[in-house]
Parts: structure tokens; C-alpha cells; sequence
């Protein structure tokens, strides 16, 4: 046989729905042929005569109406559409409703047959116990009913078997019923448990999300946008100063050493808001852009009076790197000139990029003023003028890439960043591993030198 469509085999909720509604109306249709059997089929003394049948018939859609009552509040109250829950008074509609059969039964055996839809809502409603009890009463009700309606002298095996077997398959069914809910009910439960485990997955992920792009842009901006600012601060000091002085040629250079750095820091601003690569490395490759900004950091400087010499080189062959490699490179090499800049009171700056076969390095190093690494270690928060970030930034960037970042310094003696990151496949699969280091050397006792010296 050719397999089942998943998509068409129905689900329990769906059998459950179809059982209800056929113990309803199996109800209504057993509680109509009673009362027309009982209008109609004239039967040996069991059905009342003349003005009594129209009393029985007004009980029984008495009992009809109780029946549809208290199935249509259950319902409206399941379905969210009432606020009353008529569960706690189950047992009254029910104890009403079989009372009303009783006497309905013994007005006309016709009646009997309505017992086993009832059968099902003892088992429903009532513990297990008291509903088999109710229900074998109701079974001896039965068979006596149709053995006072038969007028015979005892009754029957037929009288007294069509009941009871009648009373065990409702009970069997029932029973099967109650497990098919209990599972659905499970299943249920299960459902609405994953939904809100997807539900809060989502916000969890979205939080992370969130808190990633916030991430990423506080290390473009400071990278970038900080930087330049503050590059635009200075320069813009120094050619106040050139204009007090009569000065206007160096003025004009300055002020369009400004109008540069902020056409710049304008492209970066664009550039990191769509998520793209840094400007310089669509324009050229990773070497060129360090060199150039090797030259813009002598430039900067030299707006401000001091003399400060850069210099790029390049070891080994230059390789096609990720983007995401390039730039964290790119953004190591203008943080540490940034600082460099502003802090090392440095005469001369090198930043060598190295291709190593199985790793890419790029060590900054300058001969500046130093300082202890100890004392200002990447667990630091940043100061309260908002700087101090921007180890902290290179080092989560260097993170990412499963590199490693290193810092050697003290005071006096200047300072080196040596930034390493692997090529492997692995490597540059991306992700993070237990191999990310941030580590804070002191410097060696031999004297400073190039980058590439001082390790």
C-alpha cells in the first residue's frame, strides 16, 4: 500500500472533535426516535397514553434543552468567547440531566436507549469509580424498564444482554476516549511548551543580535569616525593658530587637511552603516592603504608642528586576504597610529606587515613615551571621557578571527602592537576557539627596535 500523506492523516485534536460531535448527536437523534416511538409505535403498556405523552414530551425537550445548555457553555468557554466556566458545575448538569432520563425512563422504555450517550459523560465527568456505579445502575434501570414494558413474567436473556454489552462497549469506548484526550491534551501542552521556547530563542537572538551590531558599530565609529574627529579637533586648532599668526598658506593647508579628514570619515560613516568593507580597501589592496596611511599620519602631524616619522614595510609576499581580515588589520594599524598620535610623543612609527605562510602579522611599533600594561590592561571599562576603547575593540576583533593580540611597553621605552592572525582552513572558516588570546608583555631588555625586533 502506497504510504500515507502526513498532511491527511488526522491529528488527535481533530479526532477528538469528531467523537464530541457524534456523542451529540448520537444524544439528539437517540432522544428523537424516543419521543416519535413513543407518539407512534404503540407497544404493550410501556408508552403512556393521551395527555401523558405530551407531558413526557415536554421533559424530554426539557432534557434536550439542559443537554445543549451545558454542552454550548463548555464550548464558549474553551473557545475564549465566555468568561463563566461552568466546569465546577459539571456534576449538577449532569446529576440534572440523568435525573430527568429517570424519569423519562420510567414514563417510556422508549427512553432507554438515550442511557448510552450518557454513559460517555459519567465516565467524563464523574471519577471512575462513581461513573462504573452510576453506570450499572442505570444498566439495571434499563433492563427493568424494558422488562416492566414487556409485561412478560421475568426478563429475558436478549433484555438483559443488548444493555449490559451495550453499558461494557460504552464504558471500553469511553475509556479509549479519555486516553485519546489525555494524549491530545499532552501533545497540547507540548506544542504551546515549544512555542514559547521558540518565542523566547527569537527574542534571545535578536537581543544578541542587537547587541552585536551595537558592538560592531561602537568599534567602526571609534576606529573611524573617533579618530578622525579628533584628528579634525587638532588640525583645526593648529590652523587657528597659523591664522593668529598671520600665517595663511599654512592655515589653507590645514584647513584642507580638515575638509580631507572629514570627507573621509563621511565615506567610513556610510561605509560601516551598510555593513560594507573600509573605503581605503575598495579603492586598493591592504599594503597600499598602510602605506598610505602611514603618509596621512606624518601629515596629521605635522599640522600639529610635531615631527613625527612613519614608515610602512612589507615582509614576504602580500596575499588575497577575507575582507574581514583586511579590515581588522586596517583598523589595528589606524587605532595604534591613532594613539601614537595623540599620546606616545613618539619620533618615529613602523608598521610591518608580514605574511608568514600559515599566519599574517602586522606589528606597530613606535619609540615614544611607553607606558605600563599592567596598569592599563584590556579589562579596563575606558575612561569616563569615553577613550580607553580602543584596545579593547582590537582585541575583541582579533578574537573573532581566532588571532592573537599582544602589547609590549614600558615607561620610556615605547611601545609595540603585534596583531597575529592564522590562515588555516579552520582559521578562516571564522568562529571562535579556546585559542583566543589578549596578552600583555613587558618588554624584553634588548634595545628598541623595528617591529619585527622587540618579540
Amino acid at each position: 500500500m502506497p504510504a500515507a500523506d502526513p498532511q491527511t492523516i488526522p491529528s488527535g485534536a481533530t479526532i477528538l472533535r469528531f467523537l464530541r460531535v457524534t456523542l451529540h448527536v448520537g444524544f439528539a437523534v437517540l432522544l428523537l426516535v424516543a419521543i416519535l416511538r413513543m407518539h407512534f409505535v404503540a407497544g404493550p403498556g410501556g408508552n403512556p397514553e393521551g395527555t401523558l405523552r405530551n407531558v413526557w414530551s415536554a421533559l424530554a425537550v426539557a432534557l434536550a434543552a439542559a443537554y445543549l445548555a451545558g454542552t454550548l457553555l463548555e464550548k464558549r468557554y474553551d473557545a475564549g468567547r465566555s468568561t463563566f466556566n461552568p466546569h465546577p458545575y459539571a456534576i449538577l448538569w449532569l446529576g440534572v440531566v440523568t435525573a430527568l432520563w429517570g424519569i423519562l425512563l420510567a414514563g417510556s422504555a422508549e427512553f432507554s436507549w438515550v442511557a448510552f450517550p450518557l454513559f460517555f459523560l459519567h465516565l467524563q465527568v464523574q471519577a471512575r469509580r462513581a461513573a462504573l456505579l452510576t453506570i450499572a445502575v442505570m444498566t439495571a434501570a434499563v433492563v427493568a424498564s424494558q422488562w416492566v414494558a414487556s409485561g412478560l413474567p421475568s426478563p429475558t436473556a436478549p433484555m438483559v444482554l443488548g444493555p449490559v454489552l451495550g453499558a461494557g462497549f460504552a464504558v471500553v469506548t469511553a475509556l479509549g476516549y479519555r486516553a485519546l484526550y489525555l494524549e491530545g491534551e499532552a501533545q497540547r501542552l507540548a506544542v504551546d511548551e515549544l512555542r514559547r521556547t521558540r518565542a523566547e530563542l527569537a527574542k534571545t537572538q535578536h537581543e544578541a543580535g542587537v547587541a552585536a551590531e551595537r558592538e560592531r558599530l561602537a568599534r567602526e565609529i571609534h576606529d573611524t569616525l573617533a579618530q578622525g574627529l579628533s584628528s579634525i579637533v587638532l588640525v583645526a586648532r593648529a590652523a587657528e593658530k597659523s591664522l593668529a599668526s598671520g600665517d595663511l598658506a599654512i592655515a589653507a593647508e590645514r584647513f584642507a587637511l580638515v575638509q580631507q579628514t572629514a570627507s573621509e570619515n563621511l565615506s567610513e560613516a556610510r561605509s560601516f552603516v551598510h555593513g560594507l568593507t573600509a573605503p581605503r580597501l575598495q579603492e586598493s589592496s591592504l599594503p597600499e592603504s598602510l602605506q598610505r596611511l602611514c603618509a596621512e599620519t606624518e601629515t596629521l602631524a605635522a599640522a600639529r608642528g610635531e615631527g613625527l616619522r612613519c614608515r610602512f614595510e612589507l615582509v614576504g609576499d602580500a596575499a588575497e586576504l577575507p575582507p574581514q581580515y583586511s579590515v581588522t588589520l586596517l583598523r589595528a594599524a589606524q587605532a595604534s597610529l591613532a594613539n601614537v598620535r595623540l599620546h606616545a610623543k613618539a619620533n618615529t612609527a613602523v608598521v610591518t606587515l608580514a605574511f608568514l605562510g600559515d599566519e599574517v602579522t602586522l606589528d606597530v611599533y613606535d619609540d615614544g613615551t611607553g607606558f605600563e600594561p599592567k596598569a592599563q590592561g584590556p579589562g579596563v571599562a575606558g575612561r569616563a571621557d569615553g577613550s580607553g576603547f580602543g584596545l579593547r575593540s582590537l582585541a575583541a576583533r582579533v578574537a573573532e578571527l581566532n588571532g592573537s593580540l599582544e602589547v609590549e611597553s614600558a615607561p620610556g621605552e615605547g611601545t609595540v602592537v603585534a596583531v597575529r592572525l592564522p590562515l588555516t582552513g579552520e582559521a578562516l572558516a571564522g568562529g571562535t576557539s579556546a585559542g583566543q588570546t589578549l596578552a600583555w608583555e613587558a618588554p624584553s631588555a634588548e634595545t628598541p627596535g623595528p617591529a619585527g625586533e622587540r618579540r
